[in-house]
């Protein structure tokens, strides 16, 4: 990573990753500190058990998780992610937790943790590997986290750990600004709040930062009557902090040679010193939390298939409706280029589009895992991607800001090898490591598993809100009148979405028709190795077993897939020859030595149509429908349904829940149906 005028002021969101050192502690063991404060991440003596005593215990969460109601969802905070031994320790209780409470079969856990110095992932990884060793019980939880460990990027990134019921999101940056981010009031459900907080920063003495005013405030914000904290710190800054902003504070026996450390609790009484915080009973488990049972999610592209994954994956039976089949529309394409539309990075923590495809990529990486186990395609082919910067808004200096791993400059020469490019100059380019190609058929097969997703073929004519359900009404595979009762409905259904609820917008219609076909094996030869970007984009693919029920092609067969047309106000879906060629055109104009490798004859060639759907700020359109208790929507990814549609749909998820959201509450207001843009129609 650059560290080039990091005093600028557009630099100052770029994560500096922690130093690490390392010392001999008393019995001998080598243990990680601070290079940046000097002070250790875990205790000499034990630190497993500390995390257990100080946080854990003094929280009371073994008693407080074990007696949670189905579909309720607990939410800790940590202030200090450090190596993760807390959520590794509090991941280890809920497991355990679940096993033997079979009510907690539904019910949740978010853990929100912040950071402004994480550790690299190398060093995390040798770090956690001397847990491994000391505490073996941890390792089936050290190996998820880091294969979900993030690039070190500014912002919220969700890590799921859906076999656990169990969110993680990790909000790398300031904390009181990352805390400040936290949206409270982002539709008319249950408002979200803490129940605990792990208050784990570096000792006051050495960074106090972690101790300010501005923490205890957005404390404050974020609880309620009976949230509790715990920390390892008696000092005084940290005791006024927890006095003056509404919490009552009690000193316990500390762990190991600390005589004293402190809890915490909200309460309506008088703010002080208290002997009364009784833990354990004063830390009421209320049930004021939003629960429903079923949701309607009417279209079954990428939008609608990722909103019914995330409801299911919270317990919520989803029927998916579609006026013919899932994928049908523009989502079904035979492969989509999973690659981010880059910022400078002092924009990225509030930048979806960087956002969502980090989060996207966790998803699928994590999906192809089922996918293994279900002996199916892989939902994500990890292939790297390559930006020749024609259509960019970044250059290469910018990129140097971002972590290798996510997006690099390869040297000329590099990038010939890697792309197989012989005559381009590549001297300005973006390797994008962690791209790919999505299959959608793949993708839909596993979320269609799900056993609490259920598809059906129904175009809707009608949507009823009454006080407690919506009545759907609409005409079936068999032509017949079908009616649905329900408690929610999200309309996912692109540019028919206006149709259905007038309240949303009526968003621009762009027509994309995406071109490809068999190459002779002496074309394969010279054909790009990796999918490059350019004014379109092309890629190789094998077609998958299943492919075919798409579109036109062979499985095992290579194709070279190239894209796409962009025509404005068009909502037809027929295969145009000139299409086809204006595809090809893209192609060897942006590389000309394509052009005598790219077959001049298009009219074998295969395609797909579908209709984009854009609004005028570009901005996808998630949220609660204006004067509606029950009816949701979810559309206008644009041509970026696959890089989206996972980080919306857990948005949006979290909305009806009464959960906290992985984006912002700026985010949240840029993507709202009732947003400020979204009142003039476009012309």
């Amino acid at each position: 990573m650059s560290t080039a005028n990091r005093q600028n002021p557009e630099h100052l969101k770029v994560i500096t990753p922690a130093k690490i050192d390392w010392q001999t502690d008393d019995t001998g063991n080598m243990v990680p500190v601070s290079g940046e404060f000097g002070d250790v991440y875990f205790s000499h003596a034990d630190g497993l058990a500390e995390t257990r005593h100080v946080f854990l215990e003094h929280n009371q969460l073994p008693e407080r998780l074990a007696h949670l109601a189905p579909k309720q969802c607990f939410t800790i905070a940590e202030l200090g992610f450090g190596t993760g031994l807390n959520l590794l320790a509090t991941w280890q209780l809920w497991r355990q937790l679940r096993e033997t409470n079979p009510q907690l079969a539904t019910a949740r856990l978010h853990f929100i943790t912040t950071e402004k110095f994480p550790i690299p992932l190398a060093d995390l990884t040798q770090i956690l590997a001397l847990w491994g060793q000391r505490a073996p019980e941890l390792m089936a939880f050290i190996e998820p986290l880091l294969a979900a460990y993030p690039p070190l990027i500014a912002g919220c990134h969700r890590l799921s750990f859906s076999h656990d019921n169990l969110t993680v999101d990790m909000w790398l940056g300031d904390a009181a600004e990352s805390l400040s981010k936290l949206a409270l009031a982002h539709s008319n459900q249950h408002t979200p709040y803490i129940d605990a907080w792990f208050l784990d920063g570096f000792a006051p003495s050495c960074n106090s930062t972690l101790w300010a005013d501005s923490i205890f405030a957005q404390m404050q914000r974020l609880s309620r009557p009976h949230t509790t904290a715990a920390t390892y710190s008696c000092a005084g800054i940290v005791k006024r902090g927890l006095k003056q902003h509404g919490f009552q504070i009690k000193k316990v026996r500390g762990f190991g040679r600390k005589r004293e450390m402190l809890t915490a609790i909200i309460t309506n009484a008088e703010n002080g010193d208290t002997d009364s915080v009784n833990e354990g009973r004063d830390a009421k488990q209320e049930t004021t939390y939003s629960t429903f049972e079923h949701t309607v999610v009417i279209g079954a592209g990428v939008s609608g298939l990722l909103t019914a994954w995330s409801l299911a994956n919270r317990g919520i039976t989803v029927t998916l409706l579609d006026k013919s089949a899932p994928l049908a529309g523009a989502s079904g394409n035979p492969r989509a280029l999973l690659a981010p539309k880059m910022t400078p990075i002092h924009h990225v923590d509030e930048h979806l589009h960087t956002i969502g495809y980090l989060h996207s990529s966790r998803l699928y990486r994590d999906l192809n895992q089922t996918a293994v186990q279900l002996h199916t395609a892989p939902i994500l082919e990890l292939t790297g991607a390559l930006d020749l910067l024609i259509k960019a808004n970044i250059g290469t200096e910018q990129i140097a800001d971002y972590p290798d791993e996510m997006a690099t400059t390869l040297s000329h020469e590099q990038a010939q090898i890697t792309s197989g490019l012989k005559e381009q100059n590549l001297s300005d380019n973006l390797y994008l490591p962690q791209s790919g190609l999505v299959n959608p058929q793949a993708l839909k097969d596993i979320i269609l598993t799900h056993p609490l997703i259920h598809f059906q073929q129904l175009e809707v004519t009608k949507i009823n809100e009454i006080e407690q359900q919506v009545r759907i009404e609409g005409i079936d595979e068999s032509l017949n009148i079908a009616t649905i009762t329900t408690d929610n409905v999200v309309i996912c259904a692109a540019f028919e979405s206006h149709q259905l609820d007038q309240r949303i917008f009526d968003c621009r219609k762009i027509r994309g028709q995406l071109s490809w076909f068999m190459p002779s094996t002496e074309q394969l030869i010279k054909l790009p190795k990796i999918p490059l970007k350019y004014s379109g984009y092309c890629a190789l693919f094998n077609a998958q077993t299943g492919d075919n029920e798409l579109n036109t092609v062979v499985a095992d067969r290579p194709y070279l897939l190239l894209g796409a047309s962009f025509i404005r106000n068009d909502t037809n879906t027929d295969i145009r020859p000139e299409e086809h060629q204006i595809s090809r055109d893209k192609l060897i104009t942006a590389i000309p030595e394509m052009a005598s490798i790219i077959p001049a004859d298009t009219s074998l060639w295969q395609g797909r149509a579908g209709i984009r759907t854009q609004t005028p700020d570009y901005h996808p359109i998630v949220g609660q429908l204006a004067n509606s208790q029950r009816i949701w929507t979810m559309n206008a990814m644009g041509a970026k349904g696959y890089a989206l549609a996972p980080i919306c749909a857990e948005a949006l998820a979290d909305m009806m829940l009464g959960s906290f959201a992985p984006l912002s509450e700026t985010m949240l207001a840029r993507l709202s149906p009732n947003r400020t843009r979204l009142q003039t129609p476009l012309v």
